[in-house]
């Protein structure tokens, strides 16, 4: 069974959609029911199995217990996790709202980190695999969403540690990072899109196929689009300090 969290919109909705079509029972995780339970409508009636449906928010305490007690009492086991969650906050840390923070980790690392370790044993038994969700801006420092990106390099890191620890065991590890990807993701972050972003820009369905055939194929890292794959690259060739004037100018850019 693969179990998908934040699946209620965009990313997380079309990685449902694409482990669905390759015969994967699915556990669908997010706090919206009603999108849940329409998804779930969906895959039914595209002939695909029906899905276990999970309302809850990851951020609010015992979330993972009750994600684990809900499978139990399905009678089925986590092969597949893919941790998809998340959200960012744009605007300078000082100013943003501090418990707003707060909760953008427990979200971003705590729930990520908590699910990841809570399902290795079925994992590891059933010789399967960890998707993780990570960002372009894993890679990057990022002033004017200082937070969020620190967070995507968490994802990154813990990634590709675990990659480490559990390939010896037979699990599959990957983190896929996307650039900027038309969802309700910006509107909750405070940003809007143009077309300075438009060279990193992805579908998230292309992120969803991309991931999925990563995680299958045990790839280490995803990087969807051309534009995303070039930039690790270009970042090794640029002062530091220039990275973060550019990183400030373009989340400023994306603020008006």
């Amino acid at each position: 069974m693969t179990l998908i969290t934040g699946a209620s919109s965009g990313i997380g909705a079309e990685f449902a959609r694409v482990f669905a079509a390759h015969g994967h029972r699915l556990a669908l995780v997010a706090r919206r029911a009603d999108r849940l339970n329409a998804l779930a409508a969906e895959i039914v009636a595209s002939g695909r199995m029906a899905p276990i449906v999970i309302p809850c928010d990851l951020g609010e305490k015992g979330a993972a217990e009750r994600i684990a007690a809900a499978l139990t009492a399905e009678g089925v086991e986590v092969k597949y996790l893919v941790n998809n969650a998340g959200y960012g906050l744009s605007g300078h840390a000082v100013e943003l709202d501090h418990a707003d923070q707060l909760a953008l980790i427990d979200l971003n690392v705590r729930a990520l980190t908590d699910l990841s370790l809570r399902f290795s044993e079925s994992l590891i038994r059933l010789r399967g695999g960890i998707l993780n969700v990570g960002s372009i801006a894993g890679f990057l420092p990022g002033p004017g969403m200082a937070v969020y990106y620190a967070s995507k390099a968490y994802v990154l890191s813990f990634s590709e540690a675990l990659r480490g620890e559990l390939g010896p065991r037979g699990v599959h590890v990957t983190v896929v990072c996307p650039g900027p990807v038309p969802t309700e993701f910006q509107a909750r972050a405070g940003v809007k899109s143009g077309f300075h972003a438009s060279i990193l820009q992805v579908s998230a369905r292309d992120v969803a196929l991309e991931g999925y055939r990563g995680l299958m194929a045990n790839k280490r890292a995803v990087l969807p689009g051309l534009g995303v794959k070039m930039l690790p690259l270009l970042l090794r060739l640029v002062p530091r300090d220039a990275i973060l004037r550019a990183v400030a100018g373009f989340q400023a850019r994306r603020r008006l």
